[in-house]
């Protein structure tokens, strides 16, 4: 089940929902929801980072043209087979978003416009979500056929900003599936990106039987 989210001050909430009417008063476009507002909480510690931070994430999804995203039909099917929102969900009820990484070729894709696809999956993925019940997502990644030409920095990098600056506490689980042994060299690398909060909801899945206590295996893509 999807671990109960960290409570947040009352008084503290209060005080961020005062000082976001003020703005939202004058721009509606910058409204963000209660969920959305304890999430900042959370991830940014006081009302100070947390409105800040709300701040910049809506000039951010301004400049970088978020709300369009779901229109470059161009862009998602160029780059579809990298990753997919399933229609099905988590045993928590999460949205899954499933990154078949033996499709993914270091030498051979633009960042920009690869980046630029992974918000549109963590947007679509979050608009999913029933916020009442469980308000975070499930990233599944599947090491299957993974070779080292397929690890790429660099994505990784950009995800795990994006993770922490604009869509805090939204990552519930990150499931890592048929990992080789290899592997675990790259997952050095990798966790030293990690803050301890982060970092803890990477799960190494092991047998079929394991990933059963996550969600339904016959629910990921096998043609993709």
């Amino acid at each position: 089940m999807a671990e109960e989210p960290k409570p947040v001050n009352e008084e503290d909430l209060r005080e961020l929902k005062e000082r976001m009417k003020l703005i939202v008063d004058a721009d509606p476009g910058q409204y963000h929801n209660d969920y959305s507002l304890k999430r900042y909480l959370r991830a940014f510690k006081t009302i100070d980072n947390a409105f800040q931070a709300i701040l910049k994430t809506n000039k951010w999804r301004v400049e970088y043209g978020v709300s369009d995203l779901h229109e470059n039909k161009e862009l998602i099917e160029k780059y579809k087979d990298k990753a997919r929102v399933l229609r099905h969900r988590d045993i928590a009820g999460r949205p899954i978003v499933y990154i078949p990484a033996k499709n993914h070729s270091s030498s051979d894709r633009n960042i920009d416009e690869l980046t630029k696809f992974i918000v549109y999956c963590l947007e679509d993925a979050s608009k999913r979500c029933f916020e009442e019940v469980v308000d975070n997502l499930c990233i599944v990644f599947d090491l299957n056929n993974f070779t080292l030409s397929c690890m790429d920095y660099q994505v990784l990098k950009n995800l795990i900003w994006l993770l922490s600056r604009h869509y805090p506490e939204r990552l519930g689980i990150c499931l890592i599936i048929n990992a080789p042994t290899f592997f675990s060299g790259c997952w050095a690398v990798i966790k030293g990106w990690l803050d301890e909060n982060t970092s803890r909801k990477v799960t190494f899945v092991n047998s079929e039987m394991e990933l059963c206590q996550y969600l339904i295996p016959d629910i990921l893509p096998t043609n993709i």
